[in-house]
């Protein structure tokens, strides 16, 4: 928890992608201004795809409002002005619509670490190809003279403990691939490793858990198409699907 300075201000702690940022903001600021101060820090431009994540007080991840005063938020015990920088905005072609580097590098680590804490499912033989494009973004283009000798498997294939293969046996499948991208520049190696990971069952939907009428538990899943209805422990099987052009209206009961 950061602690709140005795003068007019907060010191806010914003974690993004690539580094942690601390601010002195004024006690009135709006996320608004919070916002701006990061996007304007980190030379962020395309700044329509992302928004400000804290914790609150159920212990759920929730965004800033922008129009609302940092300190109204209701924050979790001991993680008050405590941020993370997220995208919340997934655009449906990752190729055609993302055109800052910047914006292009924030998705590529925050898919890839959804991807490696199993937020997204990736089947085996995609995480190897992704694995070879992630070697290429830290790397650089695959060259015999140069090329790593080991891999940092456990960052690279999620679940990997399941398969009956040694490190050095999933090294020579990523190294396979890898040998392929010896003309292709970091940016094009994090823009190709999108293009695949956009089509995963589960990119671009945030998860909440929720209760129907008989207080069952279930899994909602929104995202740009719609809503999903899911079963807890099987999140690529939705149980029923509403499109946003069916939906009228929605209710809850917090």
């Amino acid at each position: 928890m950061l602690k709140r300075s005795k003068n007019k201000t907060n010191k806010v702690r914003v974690t993004t992608a690539e580094s942690q940022l601390e601010f002195e903001m004024q006690k009135g600021s709006l996320g608004q201004d919070l916002f701006d101060q990061v996007v304007r820090t980190i030379g962020l431009r395309e700044v329509w795809y992302f928004g400000i994540q804290y914790i609150d007080k159920d212990g759920n991840p929730t965004f800033l409002r922008l129009d609302k005063k940092i300190s109204s938020n209701d924050f979790a015990p001991g993680s008050e002005y405590d941020f993370k920088f997220m995208v919340k905005f997934y655009p449906e072609n990752v190729e055609e619509e993302l055109i800052q580097t910047c914006t292009i590098t924030h998705f590529y680590l925050q898919v890839k670490s959804d991807i490696m804490s199993g937020k997204i499912y990736c089947p085996t033989d995609t995480a190897v190809l992704l694995a070879s494009y992630a070697c290429v973004a830290k790397y650089g283009p695959y060259d015999p003279q140069s090329c790593p000798k080991s891999l940092p498997i456990d960052r690279l294939i999620t679940g990997k403990e399941q398969y009956d293969q040694t490190d050095e046996q999933w090294y020579e499948r990523i190294i396979a691939y890898y040998k392929d991208h010896h003309d292709m520049s970091r940016e094009d190696a994090m823009v190709q490793y999108l293009q695949i990971a956009q089509d995963l069952e589960m990119y671009g939907v945030e998860t909440f858990n929720i209760k129907n009428k008989k207080g069952t538990s279930l899994v909602l899943g929104v995202d740009a198409l719609g809503l999903s209805i899911y079963e807890p422990g099987n999140l690529l099987d939705p149980k029923i699907g509403f499109p946003w052009s069916e939906i009228r209206n929605l209710s809850f009961h917090d």
